[in-house]
């Protein structure tokens, strides 16, 4: 069976066990708990929510592949656990294996569909998401970002709220009229596309759901033979 890591680039746990549980739920059949591996980076910030912790988050990202325990996992692909992909084309770089992210799985479903927008959550990522659609190839189909105040760490700790002020921004993106699908970006806003979609006249796409099923899409497409540390990353 495939074997999927997961690094979550921020310091919060509770992140990482959201993520790995929804993981093993969209496992392909016949896939154990084992078959998934999740990490949370040794350092930096607990949630990431501008130029300063995406940079760092990035380098977190590289120390966790250069770890024992993401040796150990052998994995046949590789999520970053962050809506902002930090580290992501570094790793790409580097990895033996697929390299896939949250925001760059879920632009890439959204944009089968036509003009996109992202609602997410704290007020520094609009340039970061935009330039990050830039260089990913989705600068033409993102109409827009719309950040709430809160950020991912806010918007979990108060679900009710954060249904409140997504919903809000989701209504905002669809004012342009050319918008056919909303990504609402964030590995710890997971589940909350589901719970708003049905008010909505587009699809709601959950960031988490498309990296998660892009990876393990990945993993059993990939070929036999695990994770290898690229001998550069042992200077991390």
């Amino acid at each position: 069976m495939p074997r999927l890591l997961i690094v979550n680039p921020n310091t919060s746990a509770s992140v990482t066990t959201t993520l790995a549980e929804r993981a093993r739920a969209l496992a392909p059949a016949g896939a154990t708990a084992d078959d998934t591996i999740a990490l949370t980076a040794r350092f930096g910030a607990s949630y990431i929510i501008d130029e300063t912790s995406v940079a760092v988050a990035s380098h977190a990202l590289l120390d966790a592949l250069a770890s024992p325990a993401a040796v150990a996992a052998k994995p046949n692909a590789i999520l970053v656990g962050c809506f902002g992909d930090p580290g992501l084309l570094a790793a790409r770089d580097r990895c033996s294996v697929p390299v896939l992210g949250l925001a760059d799985a879920a632009m890439r479903d959204a944009a089968a569909l036509g003009p996109f927008a992202i609602v997410t959550g704290g007020k520094a990522w609009p340039p970061m998401l935009r330039r990050l659609a830039a260089s990913l190839g989705f600068h033409d189909e993102l109409v827009d970002v719309i950040a709430v105040d809160k950020n991912g760490g806010e918007l979990a700790a108060d679900p009710i709220a954060a249904k409140a002020l997504l919903r809000a921004a989701c209504d905002q993106a669809l004012q342009s009229g050319r918008v056919r699908s909303i990504v609402i970006g964030g590995a710890a806003l997971a589940g909350i596309a589901a719970e708003l979609r049905a008010e909505f006249s587009v699809p709601l796409m959950d960031s988490v759901d498309s990296g998660l099923r892009a990876a393990w899409l990945a993993a059993s497409s990939s070929a036999p033979g695990g994770f290898t540390v690229p001998e550069w990353f042992q200077s991390y």
